[in-house]
């Protein structure tokens, strides 16, 4: 669509300086991240969210706060890694359709069907014919799920090549970090203008009116987590009614009959006690 740059030349944008501040902004998002779930988990909607970005750009700090305050049975993390034994020779987007949401849940993808286009791409994986069609099958695919009531928010994390060289030092300095380093990610990581490349031909053909990319700079990890938790509850909060949902009648009588409870009884003694 030609509105993106090239990633390194993004501005990397410094977040909140406060730690307070920061904190007491992730709560609100985080709350109202679950409001917008127990939505979905009345109405029967249904969110895919996809995040892909580069190693040690903060994909994973940024699904723990999303995830935080979810009702955990509702949502699913899938880490997308190599296609294993069964997923291996089928079309590369079966083993997505397999781990899409159903109604009243939440699908969050750590790395996605775009790993065709990248990875694949780069590493020689597929055929130059199978990755160049795969634009058109990813935004199909995409289409298909959207126009049956799926919504899809898509987050692209950058992290400048000074950053994730100072993150992935600091992962080799602590053992409890070692289990994030592979040799995959050093390969990865010296293809780095390959993968810019492959980056931007993404972001051009596949950013749709009915599935658009959102780009999140995250040398700074507080800034990188608001940004990303507001764009999900933005995108997933999109004319959705927030008014509470009255109590069931059926309920209500069905509590009056155990144990004499009466809606608005609570209230009513708080408000004696102060008199």
């Amino acid at each position: 669509m030609g509105k993106w740059p090239m990633l390194d030349k993004i501005e990397m944008i410094d977040g909140p300086s406060d730690k307070d501040d920061y904190e007491d902004q992730l709560e609100k998002l985080q709350e109202q991240l679950l409001d917008l779930q127990i939505h979905h988990l009345r109405s029967g909607g249904r969110v895919l969210i996809g995040i892909d970005g580069w190693d040690a750009a903060g994909k994973g700090g940024l699904i723990e706060r999303v995830v935080a305050r979810l009702e955990p049975k509702s949502v699913h993390v899938w880490r997308i890694g190599a296609p294993t034994p069964e997923e291996q020779g089928r079309h590369y987007l079966w083993r997505f359709w397999n781990r899409l949401p159903a109604p009243g849940n939440w699908a969050i993808f750590d790395r996605t069907w775009y790993g065709r286009v990248l990875v694949e791409r780069i590493e020689n994986l597929c055929s130059g014919e199978a990755w160049k069609r795969a634009y058109r099958e990813i935004n199909e695919f995409e289409r298909q799920l959207t126009d049956d009531g799926v919504r899809v928010v898509k987050l692209l994390v950058h992290v400048s090549a000074e950053e994730q060289k100072r993150r992935m030092i600091a992962r080799l300095e602590d053992p409890h970090k070692h289990y994030k380093i592979g040799l995959e990610d050093f390969r990865n990581i010296a293809k780095r203008k390959e993968y810019l490349a492959a980056y931007d031909d993404m972001l051009e053909r596949t950013d749709t009116d009915y599935a658009p990319w959102h780009i999140i700079a995250s040398d700074n990890k507080m800034h990188a987590r608001l940004k990303g938790l507001g764009i999900i509850a933005r995108q997933v909060g999109k004319g959705v009614d927030h008014t509470d949902q009255a109590l069931d009648p059926k309920i209500a009588e069905a509590a009056f009959k155990l144990w004499s409870w009466k809606p608005g009884e609570k209230k009513k003694k708080n408000n004696n006690k102060k008199h």
